[in-house]
Parts: C-alpha cells; structure tokens; sequence
C-alpha cells in the first residue's frame, strides 16, 4: 500500500473518532506514516479534510431537514384541502337533511318516560316517519318542524311488530325524504344521526348531529331475551350514542345525505345494563309504511255505520274480558278467559295485550270494540297479541250458542 492511501486511512479513522486497533489497514500502515503524523503540515491537510468531510455531513443533513419539512408541509396543505372539502360536503349535507327532521310533542312527563321524540319527512304533503311508542297514546299530538311552524298530527297508523308509526300533519310543499332512494349501508361506514335528543331543540332551532360508524348490521334475533323488544329483524349497530332520551325515530344517513335508516327506540340490556345503539333499515319498513299510508293497519273511522252487519262479533262471544275501561284510552289488556272459549282453545291468556285487529292498530279497548262492530258474527277474526316482549297471531272463531 502506498503512502498516500496509508494517510487517507488513517485520517479517515480520526475523522470516525475510532481508535486505530491491530489488524486495522490505518495500524498495519503505521511504518509508512511516522514522518505523516509529526508533521505539522500533514496535520493540517488531515484537519482540512475532515473539516470539508463535516461541511458536506452538515449540508446533507440540512438537505434531509429541509426535504422532511417540505413534505411535512405538504402533509398539512393536503389535510387542510381535505377538511375544507369535507366540512364544505357535511355542511351541504347538513343543510340538506334537517328540514326534514321534526320535533314530535305528545303524552309522556314523569320520569323516564320523556314527553318527546323525534321524526322525519317522508311527503312533501305532511306524512311523518317515527317510533312507535307512549308518546303517540294521546289524542293531542304537536309536531314542530325546523322553521318553527307547529302542527297538529294525526296517527295514521303504526305497526307494533316494527314499531313504526305514520303521522300527518296538513301541510304542503315540505322537504322530505324519498324512500325510493333509501339506500344501504354497509359495515364501518362513516355515518350522520340527526335527532332531537334531550329536547335540545324546541323551536326552530336545528337539530342534533352525531358522527359515528356502522359496527355491523346484524339481527335482534340473536338477543332475544337480553333485549326488551318485539321486532327481531336486522338492525343497523352504531358506534354513535344515539340512544338518548328523544332521539328515537330520528333520521341516520350516510357522508352523502342518503337515507339509511331511522333510530330506533331505547333499548338496555338486561344481563349487564348497557344500551344498544342501532338504527331500522328503511328497507324492512318500507311495505309497513305503504300498507298505513294507504289506509291499512288504520283505526276505523267513525260515521261508517252503513257496512255495519246485521249480527256483529262482540269480546263475549270470543271468551274475553278486558281489563274496566276507565281511560279515555285504556290499553286493551286481557283480564279474564272464559273457560272453554275461543280464546282459551287459540292460546289467548291474562294479562295479553291486544295490538291489531285483522291489520288494523288497536289503540284502546274503546277502538276495539268499535272495530269489532264492522266484523260479521260468523267470520273468523286475527288477533295480535303483545305478551311480555312476545307478538302471537291467533285466529278466533265464534261458537253459535245452543
């Protein structure tokens, strides 16, 4: 090796700040550099070198600084672009949605049992998609919507085995959801629940928005006897907190402002008293929703006295009694079933509460008796009945008495 590579190695291990160990190429070159290492000027040619050695360490790392910095800076350009956007969509998609979300009044007060809910548009004429529940069982039911104005509803119909409800309110030219464009969702997509929790909003403030995800959409089937509920079908599990007093019936949507689903009504687990948050498909409602807007699962109007028969069906001739009428709507429970009735041979029991006639909504054992006045003594009548959580179809048939 010759004497200038010798030097090259061993300033190079100076510049490393490494000792020059045995069997280091700088060590086995330590003949060749006695002279290199007394003199001055060899000195000093190895300190300019490492000298220009750490002024290009130091710009490369300058460089690399600089470089990480611009991309760090592009980072946050492309984050701020993307929020601007996406506060831009969800305020479009805010704007969007709650006109069509309403505040619903009605019967309720003490505590927990709150006296409001929510709803959303589904006509421009005034129809109204909410839960079916306590909050309806009065004859005086207020609906503000989001620019204040206030209506009386009226209950179209409900179907109890969804717990779903259709009010209408004499209005017109209203912003309101089509159910023909509902759309589904799918599992841990970003999601929108609109809703008048906790009664936040009264007039025509706006309603509430909650972001959260779809967890899974799974069915309540699975959880019979965990969860108090009739309807066992596919339910939308959010990773939201939307089961709070008065959001029930509110509106779920996706980042787009599509129809998903509407909230559903508190539901505490049993076993370990937590709450289920989960949404109703529109898609599992839509034929229930039709079949009340189109008069059926509908309390009969009064003034219909000519279609009566000649020989109606009453509850006696049935083997039921229902609990004294002493409410203007008193739900129409079972109090007795006479032994070796209809009722007692179709599996009708005490303490069974009565929810639809045929398809029709049973509000109170006035509205059942009335409806019982339009059904022949000799046709066979469906009864729907709630026992404890449970929906039982039987079907009754009148004995002639000898």
């Amino acid at each position: 090796m010759k004497e200038n590579d010798c030097k090259l190695v061993i300033a190079n291990c100076k510049l490393q700040n490494e000792r020059i160990q045995p069997g280091c190429h700088a060590h086995a070159c330590r003949g060749h550099v006695g002279n290199y290492e007394k003199s001055p000027l060899s000195r000093a040619s190895a300190g300019r070198g490492a000298a220009s050695v750490n002024r290009f360490r130091r710009s490369f790392c300058n460089l690399k600084f600089a470089i990480t910095n611009l991309q760090f800076i592009c980072l946050l350009l492309i984050l701020a672009i993307f929020s601007v956007c996406s506060a831009t969509a969800s305020a479009d998609v805010y704007a969007d949605v709650l006109p069509k979300i309403v505040k619903i009044y009605g019967a309720g007060g003490f505590r927990g049992m709150e006296p409001y809910q929510s709803g959303m548009l589904i006509s421009p004429e005034g129809h109204i998609l909410t839960v079916f529940s306590y909050v309806l069982d009065t004859d005086y039911i207020t609906v503000v919507l989001a620019d204040g104005r206030k209506f009386e509803a009226k209950l179209l119909g409900a179907d109890p085995r969804l717990e779903i409800a259709v009010l209408k309110i004499g209005a017109a030219d209203l912003p309101h959801f089509e159910l023909s464009k509902a759309t589904t969702g799918r599992a841990a997509e970003s999601v929108l629940a609109f809703s008048n929790l906790f009664n936040v909003a009264i007039g025509d403030e706006p309603a509430s928005v909650q972001h959260g995800i779809i967890s899974a959409l799974a069915k309540l089937e699975a959880r019979q006897g965990v969860y108090e509920t009739p309807y066992r079908g596919p339910v939308y599990v959010l990773d939201a907190k939307t089961n709070n007093p008065g959001a029930a019936g509110g509106a779920l949507v996706n980042r787009r402002g599509e129809l998903l689903g509407m909230l559903g009504k508190e539901l505490k687990n049993a076993l370990n008293s937590t709450y289920l948050n989960y949404a109703l498909p529109i898609a599992e409602m839509r034929e229930s929703i039709a079949a009340i807007e189109a008069g059926k699962m509908v309390s009969r109007p009064d003034g219909d006295a000519k279609n009566k028969p000649r020989r109606a069906l009453a509850l006696d001739a049935l083997g039921v009694a229902l609990v004294p009428d002493v409410l203007e709507r008193t739900p129409p429970y079972v109090e007795q079933v006479r032994v070796g009735s209809p009722a007692e041979k179709s599996g009708v029991r005490p303490d069974d509460l009565i929810v639809l006639l045929g398809d029709r909504l049973v509000q109170s054992c006035k509205f059942l008796r009335a409806d019982l006045e339009y059904i022949d003594y000799r046709d066979p009548v469906k009864l729907t009945l709630l026992r404890g959580q449970e929906l039982i179809e039987v079907t009754l048939q009148a004995e002639e008495k000898r």
